[in-house]
């Protein structure tokens, strides 16, 4: 049996461009298991290399998307293109627990290279959505079925992923840990409110927040009919609040003039992870209309301010929406039924403060700990295996 101290572990994740909260995880994570490196080929913008778990990570090469076919209102479907240098980091460290995510080019390496280094394998699976399980492609999933028979374990950040990996992918149900590891640090999140707060812009109560991308896969389009059905029924105390940039607002703009609901509608823009913590404390309720979503970590963070969450099902972060407890799930097609739920709230503004604690208690037992120490339980079930 080898010793906690003595295991090396390596984690291939290719890219982690907007992903501010791999590096709390990999700061409990490696209090465990010192000996840890996560290589990826891009980091995220504000990565600051002197916070605690930064240590662990390695950029190799470099990592780009290729597009292959343009998806109006989902993924564009692809293939991660990346350095094969992957290669001589992992025989030079030579780990004997390999965490590759997905299944990009790196995990057909991690699986050829399996009988000549030894090492266990354990798939992560951040979830599931239509355009990047490729169900209806019969040749990746064969090629997935194929790696996912090399693979030790596999742990599914959603039960959405889960069921893909089981259903699509024929995987034992004991091979897989479902874990929510894609998890918000609500330290860093909280830490702008003391120096940042927004100035009381006279928004119109409750505040509905969006935060995210402009573009026709979010779902601001369905939003924004949900608003233009709420002014014809005589509503306009509320303000929608749009945090974001992309290639649809343009559209989104000329569609709200045509409507006539511009005084609902604020457009703040692009603003950095640091500082989103103070437009979550501002708002009342957060949406998230989108049409596809392989995670979504717009919701738990909401939920970490004490939010109500108004989610779509194209998102798998659904899953943390407990209907009528903390918020409502709804169809992102269906505007109607979106400015339904809009209405509870507006209707009903003492819901906000008991829905919104339900979310904070809710996402208090999903921190960046709890995600650590379920990789450390699937890396000591897979020391057992060796």
């Amino acid at each position: 049996m080898v010793n906690r101290s003595d295991l090396r572990v390596a984690w291939l994740v290719p890219e982690v461009e907007l992903g501010a909260y791999w590096q709390p995880v990999l700061r409990e994570f490696t209090k465990v298991f010192k000996n840890t490196v996560f290589y990826t080929g891009r980091v995220w913008s504000g990565f600051d290399p002197m916070l605690p778990g930064a240590s662990a990570i390695q950029l190799v090469g470099e990592t780009k998307f290729v597009e292959t076919t343009k998806i109006e209102t989902g993924y564009d479907r692809g293939f991660i293109a990346v350095s094969p240098s992957i290669i001589g980091h992992l025989l030079k460290f030579r780990p004997q627990i390999v965490f590759p995510q997905a299944f990009s080019l790196w995990t057909v390496l991690v699986v050829l290279l399996k009988p000549l280094c030894g090492w266990k394998i354990a798939i992560i699976y951040d979830g599931s959505s239509p355009n990047t399980d490729f169900r209806d492609s019969g040749f990746r999933t064969f090629v997935r079925r194929i790696l996912a028979k090399f693979a030790d374990a596999f742990v599914s950040n959603s039960q959405a992923g889960k069921r893909y990996l089981v259903e699509a992918l024929n995987v034992p149900e004991a091979a897989v840990f479902t874990r929510t590891y894609l998890v918000p640090d609500a330290e860093t999140l909280l830490k702008p409110l003391s120096v940042n707060k927004l100035e009381n812009l006279g928004l119109k109560q409750p505040i509905f927040l969006y935060v995210g991308r402009i573009t026709a896969r979010k779902g601001i389009k369905t939003l924004l009919e949900a608003c233009a059905i709420l002014k014809k029924q005589g509503y306009s105390d509320y303000t929608l609040l749009i945090v974001g940039k992309g290639d649809q607002q343009e559209e989104l703009e000329s569609f709200i003039k045509e409507q006539d609901f511009p005084e609902q509608v604020n457009w703040v823009g692009w603003v950095d992870y640091g500082s989103l913590g103070t437009y979550f404390e501002q708002a009342d309720i957060f949406v998230f209309p989108t049409f596809e979503d392989v995670w979504g970590m717009v919701v738990p963070e909401a939920m970490v301010f004490g939010k109500p969450i108004l989610c779509s099902n194209g998102a798998a972060s659904c899953e943390l929406v407990v209907e009528g407890e903390n918020g409502y799930i709804f169809d992102p097609s269906n505007a109607q039924e979106l400015s339904e739920k809009m209405r509870i709230f507006i209707d009903n503004p003492d819901l906000i403060e008991s829905m919104g604690e339900s979310s904070r208690q809710l996402i208090s037992q999903k921190t960046p700990e709890t995600a650590a120490k379920a990789y450390v339980e699937v890396t000591s079930f897979l020391m057992g295996k060796r």
